[in-house]
Parts: C-alpha cells; sequence; structure tokens
C-alpha cells in the first residue's frame, strides 16, 4: 500500500509536467497561428533622396488616415534597407492606405510626381509580406527634387501661407479663389464658399491624394453659362497633426477631437470678417457655404448648427459621422438646424458599413426638426470611394445644387409657424405671440456667433425675461412640431 502511494506522489509531478507542456505547445500554436494571420507591409525600395535617418509612417483606413501616427512607423532592416510593419490583428478586411514621411506634404507620389491612388489589399488574402515601391516623395519631387508643378488656376492665390488663428494659437495658409468676372465687375457682390483640407482643393502640388479641381470646375461652369451667380471660395489649409482635433467638437476616445467650436470661431469670428472686409462679398448666410469630406464633412454639418445665422449651405460628401456619431445626433436634435439651410450629403455606396445609415439617419433628423425635403439632398453612388477624384467628379452638382437662387415653395410656406415676438428693441421682457392652441412650441435665443443663451418652452401667450442678457442683437427661433418661424430682435 505504501509502495503504490509513493508511486503515485511519483507520477504525479510527472503528469502535470506532460499536461502544462502540451498546454503550453497549443498555445504556441494559437499565438503562431494567429501571428501568421497578421498583415505585414514592406517597403522593398524608396526614392534615392530620402533623407538620411527618415522615418517612414503608413496611413489609411485602419488608423484613420493619420500620416504620422508613432504606432504606424515602419522599422528599418540594416541588413537590406527594407521598411515593413506589422499591422495589429484588430486590422482585418479590405483596408486602403498609402505611405508618408510623417505629413501629407511629404506623402509618396509616382513617377511623375502626381498623385497616386490609394492602395488596396484584403487582409488574409495572401501569406507572407505585402512588397510595395515609393516612387517618389511629393516634397521632393523626383530624383531631381524641386516639388510637383502647380495645377492652380490663375485666379487662385494664397492670401497668406501663416494666417493668424487666434482661437488655437496657430497659422494656417488660406487660399482664395475669385470667379473669372471679379475684377471686370468693380461693383458685383458674390457668395462665398468656406472649404476645408485647403491643400487638396486647387493644387496637384500641394494634395496629399489628388485635388479637387474646384477652380477648373468653376471656371469651366463659368465659360458655359452654368454659373451666372458665380462664387469666392476660401480654402484653409489643415493642421496635420491637428487635423482630426480641429474638424471634431467632441473627443474620439482613440483618435482625439474636441478643438472643433475653436476652429469654427476661427472661421467665423476672424477669418470671415477679414473676408467680407477686403473682398466684394454678400455675408449673409444664405449666400456662406461651408463644406469638406470625410472629417470636413463632420465639421461642416456641425457648423450650420452651431452657427445657423452664419452657414446656410452645407456641403457633405463621405461624412465621417462614426467619429463623433451619438454627439453629432443628439446635438442636431437639441438645435435644430434653420429650414432655410441647404444639407448637400453625397458618399459611395461601399464606402464603410455605417457611412450611409449613419448619413441618412442625420438627414431624417433634420427634416423632423423643420429642414423641409426641398433643402435636404443625399446622393449614395456605387462606384463611389473615398477618396478625391470621386470628390472632385461630383463637387460641380453639388455646388450647382447648393447655391442655385432659392425658389418659394409650398411646403416651406406650410412649415412656417406664424408668431410675432415684441417689442424690438426691448429692455426686459419680450412678448411671444403665437396661434392659438399651438403646443409644444419651443424658444431658442442665440446670440450673433450662434452661441444659444436660451431655450425655453413657451405657451401662445407668454412673457419671457432677457433682461440678463447682455446688449447685443439676437436671433431668435420657435419651432412647434415640424413648424418653425424665427427673426432677429435688440436687447438694449
Amino acid at each position: 500500500m505504501g509502495r503504490l502511494i509513493v508511486l503515485g506522489h511519483n507520477l504525479g509531478p510527472l503528469l502535470i509536467f506532460t499536461l502544462m507542456k502540451r498546454l503550453f505547445t497549443l498555445w504556441l500554436s494559437l499565438l503562431t497561428t494567429a501571428l501568421s494571420a497578421q498583415t505585414t507591409l514592406t517597403l522593398t525600395s524608396i526614392p534615392a533622396n530620402t533623407p538620411a535617418g527618415a522615418t517612414v509612417y503608413v496611413a489609411g483606413t485602419f488608423n484613420n488616415w493619420d500620416p504620422g501616427s508613432p504606432a504606424y512607423a515602419l522599422t528599418v532592416n540594416a541588413s537590406n534597407n527594407q521598411y515593413s510593419i506589422t499591422l495589429p490583428a484588430t486590422v482585418t478586411g479590405s483596408i486602403e492606405y498609402k505611405f508618408t514621411r510623417g505629413t501629407w506634404p511629404t506623402g509618396e507620389t509616382g513617377a511623375s510626381n502626381a498623385a497616386v491612388p490609394n492602395r488596396r489589399y484584403t487582409v488574409g488574402s495572401g501569406s507572407g509580406p505585402v512588397l510595395h515601391t515609393v516612387l517618389n516623395w511629393q516634397d521632393l519631387g523626383g530624383p531631381g527634387g524641386g516639388g510637383a508643378t502647380s495645377t492652380a488656376a490663375a485666379n487662385v492665390q494664397v492670401i497668406s501661407t501663416s494666417f493668424a488663428m487666434p482661437q488655437l494659437g496657430r497659422t494656417r495658409r488660406v487660399w482664395l479663389y475669385l470667379p473669372p468676372a471679379y475684377a471686370a465687375n468693380p461693383t458685383r457682390r458674390y457668395p462665398v464658399l468656406y472649404m476645408h483640407d485647403g491643400q487638396n482643393v486647387f493644387d496637384a502640388a500641394t494634395s496629399f491624394s489628388g485635388e479637387w479641381g474646384v477652380d477648373e470646375a468653376l471656371n469651366q461652369l463659368a465659360a458655359s453659362g452654368q454659373d451666372a451667380a458665380g462664387c469666392i471660395v476660401v480654402a484653409i489649409d489643415n493642421g496635420g497633426t491637428n487635423r482630426l482635433n480641429e474638424y471634431s467638437p467632441w473627443a474620439n476616445p482613440q483618435y482625439g477631437g474636441g478643438q472643433g467650436d475653436q476652429y469654427l470661431d476661427f472661421i467665423t469670428q476672424t477669418l470671415k470678417p477679414y473676408i467680407d472686409s477686403n473682398y466684394r462679398t454678400q455675408p449673409a448666410r444664405e449666400f456662406t457655404g461651408i463644406g469638406g469630406s470625410s472629417m470636413g464633412g463632420l465639421i461642416s454639418t456641425y457648423a450650420a448648427l452651431r452657427h445657423p445665422t452664419v452657414f446656410g449651405k452645407v456641403l457633405s460628401f463621405s461624412p465621417a459621422y462614426w467619429f463623433a456619431y451619438p454627439q453629432l445626433l443628439a446635438y442636431a436634435r437639441q438645435h435644430p438646424a434653420n429650414p432655410n439651410t441647404r444639407f448637400y450629403f453625397m458618399s459611395g455606396t461601399t464606402e464603410s458599413l455605417s457611412l450611409v445609415p449613419q448619413m441618412t439617419a442625420l438627414r431624417d433628423s433634420l427634416q423632423r426638426g423643420g429642414v423641409p425635403v426641398a433643402n435636404l439632398r443625399l446622393l449614395t453612388l456605387a462606384d463611389g470611394q473615398h477618396s478625391e477624384w470621386f470628390w472632385r467628379r461630383e463637387f460641380p452638382a453639388a455646388y450647382q445644387w447648393l447655391f442655385a437662387p432659392a425658389a418659394p415653395s409650398a411646403t416651406s410656406a406650410a412649415n412656417r409657424l406664424k408668431c410675432s415676438v415684441f417689442p424690438n428693441p426691448t429692455g426686459r421682457l419680450l412678448r411671444v405671440a403665437l396661434p392659438a392652441g399651438t403646443a409644444g412650441a419651443q424658444l431658442v435665443l442665440r446670440d450673433n456667433t450662434g452661441r444659444i443663451v436660451r431655450q425655453t418652452a413657451v405657451r401662445p401667450s407668454q412673457d419671457v425675461d432677457v433682461s440678463g442678457l447682455p446688449a447685443g442683437v439676437y436671433n431668435w427661433r420657435i419651432s412647434a412640431g415640424n413648424r418653425a418661424d424665427s427673426g432677429r430682435f435688440v436687447r438694449e
């Protein structure tokens, strides 16, 4: 009996060791399988004029196109001078990407230093590293250096390469497009379209994925008589590493954000007053548009909600609403858009799983908030991609719809809530008079920057105390169901 006990005692550790060895082998096998499923991108060759010691990065759909993310820097193999990076296991499915030296102006280009299309790969579709070659860097302009040739039209100029942004403590390059007939008609005034990612708006030499060709498009429309009104375009360069921060008022836990209000304050309080003072503009909201793509679509949509007295037209191409979708949708519900604002939404049908549903939901929310169907345009195209060539192709149609003269419609008249707000000016009390039987009416007061200073429910006949507001001009909007009315008053 004792011998059996000793034998059992001796076999116990051996059995445990064997089981642990098998478990370790299984774990190692699973780990090896997981690692082998990851994708490694390798650069077998880079331009000969690449600066010594330069760091190469990959930017794509998997890191929100951040051109200089430290987590996506490639490692150099000293034995063969090749660059490589193994993407995280969380990167799956179809991806698009490009290589850079940390910024978009130092991104890769083709043999003639022209923009190249996004690289594409489906994770798991092959074994071994995915091999690439970079032919040129945009800023170095090929083997001889010198940069790419500008494609900007003659009526495009750079206002400043370091326009002050006091709200953000930064400077930025700002571009200006003047209509072809601007100089020949010294008394004529023009609407204005403000655009983000200015590097990509006019010039292939500064773009990081190709240009929109806005100058060529508007010049052609003017020459063919299809753009009688004409338009001034102001394009603001993105801030590189600050792009995501500036293009969202809300922070994304993974990518940043949160400086969108300050960025819009720069446009509304600094840049727009400068443009209106130095060029012949039509400064009213109905003649002022704002637009962009991806994150630029997000901040443009938000701009119209936060500054309804400033912006009356929104161009939103392939908007990155996913970046702050719950916050944006909630904000749209709490801050109904001016019903006269025009919104143009456009994307490809397969850019991402969430893009079209989120874009549609926001459009529907705006409609429920009082924006008539006539002022909402949503277009989804089967061949659309998250790319400059797509946005360039679709820009002329979007521009013509947005800046077409507004025509009175039965729909907009039916949606008007006939009400009176008086006296004007007022020192203390503001009387609100609504049609008898009106229920669920909401009054929203905004100052001249578009900030909400008062929001309250109102009855058909009610006095609202505004004595606590500083003296100045205020905009009011009253909505009830799908009807609304708006105006302004002076607080003495």
